[in-house]
């Protein structure tokens, strides 16, 4: 590798600082472009790296779940990013949820202190004409550089709105109307639970379709990541709608009653000390004050005291099948990458992977090597794969789900559906083991 060979990373979030992680740890030299907090985006609230901006959940950690999978795989190829959300987790059940403030202090430092990367403080505006890149900036991609990337891949703008919960104080809850519990007791007694009966459903229900949105009337229904629906978008959908979603009672009691609520509303801790709690579900375009008065109704936070309003914003993405390879390369320059939520992959571990193997093949083309791809049989590769396949008239933003993976190796005998997401999950994590020791990986 030549003393002067440099891989730019444009962005500090999760992509861009696991990719200036993984291409530091793999001999090259880096240079990260954070332009927080001299210049903010409409959701940061922070100049640190990896600064989670919706909810502080990472989703499942089970290994039947495509989540919990890619989870795993992240683990063993050696993800900064797991390892610090390993370290910081707070009480979520059988999901993987963080204390965002030590989360993003502890990626920031683990950044700050590698000898081989430089950080600066600065916007970038463009992107370079020539040298080893990657583009991480994310869905709040500021115009300047936004305009400067479209430019260069010949794209109109995509976009989707995103919508992030509100978050309450611990101190403010009524305790004597909730209950702790996780669904159907997996996992620690990790949520607080606000039951309501069907008059209280019922109440709450007229309340919010009739309280004011701060999101424009125009906006196209289309436009909103449907794993990421407003509550009220979600409430319009029909009176059952919430209780089929975020609301649902199933797999909870009520110690006071002994009976299964009609409808639940679940907080979950936001940090270590658990003096802050976020509204399960509860991504809002309403008012702030309209928040006041509608969530005021659910039982046990009459008198809460709202720490962050629930917010909406515009997030954008590249058309990735017209654009990126499955290494996340982009078709008409071999030295560009694209990494995160602007690939059209959506989440905070599908972002991770994402930049996990742009760093890895920056540093492996100015090594000389080809770029590897991951096998479709993991999680992470069948993503890639699918964000470089799919249809570009229709192409939206996709999670981590089992439905992009390859079929299940017929053997002629009957599986139940649980057997065969725990199938799924083996064959994936052989094809990760496999594929890290062939490259060396996961050190």
């Amino acid at each position: 590798m030549s003393s002067d060979a440099v891989v730019t990373i444009i962005g500090a979030g999760l992509a861009g600082s696991e990719a200036a992680y993984q291409a530091a740890r793999q001999g090259a030299k880096v240079v990260l472009y954070e332009m927080r907090p001299g210049t903010m985006t409409p959701a940061h609230k922070t100049g640190q790296f990896a600064e989670l901006v919706c909810s502080n959940s990472l989703k499942s950690n089970n290994l039947d779940r495509a989540g919990g999978i890619l989870k795993e795989e992240l683990r063993r190829l050696g993800s900064l990013i797991l390892r610090c959300a390993d370290a910081t987790a707070v009480p979520a059940g059988s999901a993987l949820a963080v204390d965002r403030v030590r989360f993003a202090d502890m990626i920031t430092q683990a950044i700050e202190d590698e000898p081989s990367i430089e950080i600066r403080r600065e916007e970038a505006t463009e992107v370079p004409a020539e040298g080893m890149t990657i583009i991480a900036s994310g869905p709040l991609t500021s115009q300047p550089l936004a305009r400067s990337m479209f430019g260069i891949t010949g794209q109109t703008y995509l976009f989707f709105y995103d919508a992030i919960s509100p978050i309450v104080d611990a101190d403010s809850i009524d305790r004597d109307k909730v209950f702790l519990a996780s669904r159907y007791d997996k996992g620690e007694a990790a949520y607080i639970n606000c039951p309501m009966s069907r008059p209280e459903y019922e109440a709450f229900y007229d309340a919010l379709m009739t309280a004011e949105i701060s999101l424009h009337a125009d906006v196209d229904p289309k436009e909103l990541f449907e794993g990421c629906l407003p509550i009220e978008v979600m409430a319009k959908r029909g009176p059952d709608g919430m209780r089929f979603g975020p609301m649902k009672p199933v797999g909870l009691t009520d110690p006071h009653t002994g009976r299964q609520p009609w409808a639940v509303v679940q907080l979950r801790a936001e940090n270590q000390e658990l003096t802050m709690y976020n509204l399960v579900g509860f991504q809002t375009s309403l008012k702030w004050g309209e928040q006041d008065r509608v969530f005021r109704m659910i039982p046990g936070l009459e008198n809460a005291e709202f720490l962050r309003y629930g917010q909406i914003h515009r997030n954008t993405y590249v058309n990735a099948p017209t654009l990126l390879k499955p290494t996340f390369q982009f078709r008409e320059r071999d030295d560009l990458f694209f990494a995160g939520q602007i690939t059209g992959v959506e989440g905070y571990m599908e972002s991770t992977g994402a930049g996990l193997m742009c760093g890895l093949n920056a540093a492996r083309l100015l090594r000389g090597e080809e770029p590897l791809t991951l096998p479709r049989e993991t999680v992470l590769g069948a993503l890639a794969h699918h964000i470089c396949t799919a249809d570009p008239d229709n192409f939206q933003p996709m999670n981590a789900n089992f439905g992009i993976l390859p079929p299940l190796p017929k053997t002629g005998k009957r599986i139940s559906k649980a057997d065969k997401k725990l199938l799924r999950g083996q064959l994936c994590l052989e094809a990760a083991d496999k594929f890290v020791a062939e490259h060396g990986l996961g050190q």
